[in-house]
């Protein structure tokens, strides 16, 4: 964990434009966004990725999902939004912490790449 990215951004080591924070999850711009809002959120609790949760994770992860909601009104998201989590290599995961990418503001293709 003492490697990993958004812990040391948690621990303040690395700084960020924080969006919206509470006890349980942090939000913040994406540093290359693939849209014109590009919002990551990720729990303070580390865990590497949706494998690695747990019967004890479902509150967390409950409450993501409505952070998220909530972040989408804020940025005026009526028409429609993407949210993505990445799981592992092959599904693309570049940072080992869970976390999802909230993206809007364009409209999305499907499939995605």
């Amino acid at each position: 964990m003492e490697d990993c990215l958004f812990c040391k951004i948690l621990s303040g080591k690395v700084s960020t434009k924080k969006i919206y924070e509470d006890d349980k999850v942090l939000a913040f711009g994406d540093i290359n966004p693939q849209a014109p809002v590009h919002i990551l959120v990720i729990p303070k609790k580390h865990i590497v990725n949706l494998n690695d949760v747990g019967e004890d994770d479902i509150v967390l992860l409950g409450h993501i999902q409505v952070v998220i909601s909530k972040l989408a009104r804020n940025n005026k998201l009526f028409d429609g939004y993407r949210v993505v989590n990445n799981c592992g290599v092959d599904g693309g995961q570049t940072v080992q912490h869970l976390h999802y990418h909230l993206l809007g503001g364009r409209v999305f293709g499907w499939p995605p790449g």
